[in-house]
């Protein structure tokens, strides 16, 4: 019932339709003096379907938790705008509801091991995007998918998982067997490999140790802060290397910096950006 009052509020007829609804279909239509039957009932919904069924629906709000970094979500921005644009044309963009994190109390936090406490700001920010009037959520991160369940927990709207946006596109593509890179504590903890793996039976591959902590660190000490080093770059793609050779299919680009840095021109192994995949199924429910 809540979940049909938001619809109701956000996409109420407009009085133009509802006066023409109410003339072709009142109670009582006084034709020489009698009262309305059902075959006058039946051809005033088909004249008003038949005027207003072509109007288009209206676009839904993307809710977004941001802020982590900043310089990945200004690309989410970019990203969603571009693609509704895309898809509607015109003067469109999108509808946005986003609350932006301090990422700095979030790091902290991250590395404190402490995240019950970034469930709670993140749960926060993601009730304050719902009442802002968004329809769905986006965290913009995949690291903090591992309070995702805490989050959607705290919502009554639906969560757009980034690994399902993700794990969808390499289905598609018959990819089987992947690479990921991205922070220490998605390459290293189970909440995101296990979702590709037991969800869609992809199997996910990750770098060697002294791999994982270079990986982790220059997303952190350069790409949150902005810094894009060429000799960086050089040993991402040597991490590239290693996981093809080992068997991986394709790369997942599981932090949403890592292609401030690495972009498919750049190797020739395939790359899923995990900021481009979001983005468009997001665009793609916006639009439905």
């Amino acid at each position: 019932m809540a979940r049909a009052q938001r619809q109701t509020r956000i996409a109420p007829r407009s009085d133009e339709a509802t006066d023409t609804y109410s003339s072709y279909t009142s109670t009582t239509r006084q034709t020489r003096g009698a009262p309305v039957n059902k075959s006058w009932r039946l051809l005033g919904a088909f004249r008003y379907h038949q005027r207003f069924s072509a109007w288009p629906l209206p676009m839904k709000t993307i809710g977004m938790i941001g802020g982590m970094s900043w310089e990945s979500t200004s690309t989410y921005y970019r990203e969603i705008n571009e693609g509704i644009k895309n898809t509607l044309g015109g003067l469109h963009s999108a509808k946005i509801a986003l609350y932006s994190v301090d990422f700095d109390e979030i790091e902290k936090l991250q590395h404190a091991d402490d995240w019950e406490a970034t469930a709670t700001i993140l749960t926060r920010a993601a009730q304050a995007v719902e009442a802002g009037g968004a329809d769905f959520l986006l965290i913009c991160t995949n690291t903090m998918h591992k309070v995702a369940p805490q989050i959607e927990a705290g919502i009554n709207i639906p969560l757009i998982h980034i690994a399902d946006a993700t794990a969808e596109q390499l289905r598609t593509d018959g990819v089987e067997k992947v690479g990921l890179l991205g922070t220490r504590f998605t390459m290293e903890q189970d909440f995101y490999r296990d979702r590709l793996t037991q969800r869609f039976g992809i199997e996910v591959l990750t770098p060697e140790q002294p791999d994982r902590e270079f990986v982790h660190q220059v997303i952190y000490d350069e790409l949150c802060l902005g810094k894009i080093v060429d000799n960086s770059r050089s040993q991402y793609l040597s991490v590239m290397a290693k996981l093809a050779e080992r068997g991986a299919q394709a790369i997942i680009l599981g932090c949403t910096e890592i292609a401030l840095l690495v972009q498919q021109q750049h190797t020739s192994i395939p790359l899923y950006d995990t900021t481009r995949l979001h983005c468009a199924a997001a665009v793609r429910t916006a639009t439905a």
